[in-house]
């Protein structure tokens, strides 16, 4: 039987670890689900996978950032690779979904940034893509941006994020440990009451079905009743550290990399399942929450040349 006080004040501790990024769950020795994570529980133990960030704080109210995936290090336009895209709920702004929908692939870096700023994010997106070598002939680019609104901690409306931002967090991307928590596209998102952020995770396929990764990286701003390894957290809390109220704002952004060979039909099968994990912390996919998810595979196999 879970010890619930225990749980709880691990809960506290983890939480207010938030921002200085110094322990994820599995150091307070709760685990969840049954299979393993693979190194560095991470998107980029999926091999090939980079990830860049941009961090904007500023002043006493610029809180916001951007995050750049990349599914493999070439000419991801030249080299597409499948990929699919499920609404788990509509209410968000993610760019250029009508194309993966149609051909099943995408040929940019994958982008997360506030929800403001995805016109200017999608534009960096085609400077970057126009400008590689390789694409001097091309005169069509579905750039693919992702977003949350972090209006609550960050001046939206001042439009903050510039193409230089984004261009700086994909030519930055690398492989390796990623940083969590107040960075990138999440450093002004708010996620249950508590400070949002950016996570990742990854887990082994038993050997059996083929020993693959898939890796996660999400963008949490969004509401519910928060939730850990089947305890309701928020309720066991009470009024500690604040009066609990059923919160039902913002968003999220999820983003499965797997190097599984999958078709961009069974990569909508994997996305659709995405939504499962996000319901298990607690999420409740409300009205105004902009709940995506993004699955491509870079099984180097499948690459779609352009």
């Amino acid at each position: 039987m879970i010890n619930r006080k225990i749980l709880v004040i691990t809960s506290i501790l983890i939480f207010n670890n938030l921002v200085s990024q110094n322990k994820r769950i599995r150091d307070y020795g709760i685990e969840i689900g049954v299979l393993k994570p693979e190194r560095l529980n991470s998107i980029t133990d999926v091999k090939g996978v980079k990830f860049g960030h941009t961090t904007l704080i500023e002043e006493d109210s610029i809180r916001t950032g951007v995050t750049a995936i990349l599914p493999h290090s070439g000419n991801i336009f030249q080299l597409k690779v499948p990929a699919a895209i499920y609404l788990g709920n509509g209410f968000g702004k993610l760019a250029r979904y009508s194309q993966v929908k149609e051909l099943g692939n995408i040929e940019t870096p994958i982008i997360l940034t506030n929800t403001l700023s995805v016109p200017e994010a999608s534009n960096a997106l085609i400077t970057y893509t126009l400008q590689q070598k390789g694409n001097e002939n091309i005169h069509s680019v579905n750039s693919v941006v992702g977003e949350t609104n972090d209006g609550w901690l960050n001046d939206i409306r001042g439009i903050h994020i510039k193409e230089k931002h984004v261009l700086n967090a994909i030519n930055n991307a690398k492989s390796g440990v990623i940083k969590e928590g107040n960075v990138g596209a999440g450093t002004g998102t708010v996620c249950f009451q508590y400070k949002g952020g950016i996570g990742t995770s990854s887990r082994i396929i038993p050997e059996k079905f083929g020993s693959y990764t898939v890796g996660v990286l999400v963008q949490t701003n969004y509401g519910g009743a928060l939730q850990i390894n089947g305890v309701t957290i928020a309720k066991e809390l009470d009024n500690y550290p604040r009066n609990y109220k059923y919160d039902v704002d913002g968003s999220c952004m999820i983003v499965v990399m797997t190097d599984a060979p999958l078709s961009n039909r069974n990569l909508e099968r994997l996305a659709k399942r995405a939504m499962m994990g996000l319901a298990r912390t607690g999420g409740i996919a409300s009205n105004s929450s902009g709940d995506y998810v993004i699955a491509v595979s870079t099984a180097k196999d499948n690459f779609i040349p352009h």
